[in-house]
């Protein structure tokens, strides 16, 4: 970590490298820098020296300061999980309420974050600013981020991608299928990049998040301190580091050779539908806004989909009461992909 002393300089520099990039982080305030590298541990980010290795992207915080004056004519929408994006076809404006983001349009290595007030502890609004920035850096240099978990079967190591909304069972599903064995990414957000002209999977978000009706679901001991309070709130999602309850288990890639997109059905069975390579690539479409958003980088982004889509098997997975047996969701798709 370098700090400046120099007023017109950021107080804190830090270097973070993720699969060969290299993201600068930077910010005049110390205690907004000290919440943001908090966040980053949440990530698959590695610090490293900053003297050592010159940046891809430059990512400059800033706060208690006003938020950028959005130019007048861009082509505007909704972004998923609240904000509005503004664009002109070479870089964005993303507005978060209480933040805002700059792709910058002469120069799409820098990146800017305004927070209008600096929190007492990472908030929501601060989580996800630094989340969109760092996705948009590196999707400009070939990481493209995807809202999925993923895991990889016992003895064989084969790749499964499990992609579907919040709420779909994504957790739930890669829970059930670690404690049976399998070997882990992320139950949430992936990277996908190429490697050797085929697609790979990468671990990018650390903990877990889930409820504690899951946890008793899947058959696994992970809230076992919570006050009363917190187990009467056992719909709320909690994170928590699931190295703790299979260590050695979590693994960095793996290449994707199936993917299931989730939704749970209300029924007794669960049914397993396999689907077309072009209705794969619309959903996965779905499953992945920025790659229509971002325009930028549309074409390489798409073009990532539409390689995962012909690599691998796709099916329409639809969970029912049955997986409420935590092995059965393991021996289900073994019996489709082999253990």
């Amino acid at each position: 970590m370098e700090v400046a002393q120099d007023f017109g300089r950021p107080a804190v520099r830090k270097l973070y490298t993720v699969a060969g990039r290299f993201i600068l982080i930077e910010s005049r305030d110390r205690s907004l820098a000290e919440l943001v590298d908090s966040l980053l541990e949440r990530w698959f980010l590695t610090e490293v020296d900053p003297s050592e290795q010159p940046p891809n992207v430059n990512i400059s915080f800033h706060c208690n300061e006003p938020l950028p004056q959005i130019p007048e004519g861009l082509d505007h929408f909704e972004v998923e999980d609240g904000g509005h994006c503004y664009a002109d076809g070479s870089g964005f404006y993303l507005d978060l309420g209480n933040s805002s983001m700059l792709i910058d349009r002469a120069n799409s290595a820098d990146v800017n974050i305004w927070i209008k007030q600096c929190p007492d502890f990472p908030d929501r609004n601060l989580t996800k600013a630094t989340s969109f920035a760092i996705c948009a850096a590196l999707r400009r240099y070939g990481l493209f981020e995807l809202h999925s978990a993923a895991v990889a079967s016992p003895a064989a190591q084969t790749g499964v991608m499990i992609i579907g909304p919040s709420g779909s069972g994504k957790s739930t599903l890669t829970l059930q299928l670690a404690a049976a064995g399998w070997r882990y990414l992320s139950d949430d957000e992936l990277l996908l990049s190429l490697r050797e002209n085929e697609v790979e999977a990468r671990s990018f978000r650390r903990p877990f998040a889930i409820t504690e009706n899951t946890a008793l679901i899947s058959g696994v001991a992970v809230f076992e301190n919570l006050s009363r309070q917190q187990q009467e709130e056992r719909e709320v999602k909690r994170c928590f580091d699931p190295q703790t309850i299979f260590p050695g288990a979590q693994i960095e890639t793996v290449k994707p050779s199936f993917l299931l997109f989730t939704r749970i059905n209300g029924e007794a069975e669960t049914r397993l539908c396999e689907l077309s390579q072009a209705e794969a690539m619309k959903r996965l479409i779905r499953a992945c806004p920025w790659a229509t958003y971002d325009k930028t980088i549309a074409v390489e982004n798409l073009d990532m989909l539409s390689r995962l889509a012909r690599q691998s098997r796709s099916f329409d997975f639809s969970a029912g009461a049955d997986l409420l047996n935590p092995k059965r969701a393991s021996d289900l798709l073994a019996s489709y992909i082999g253990a």
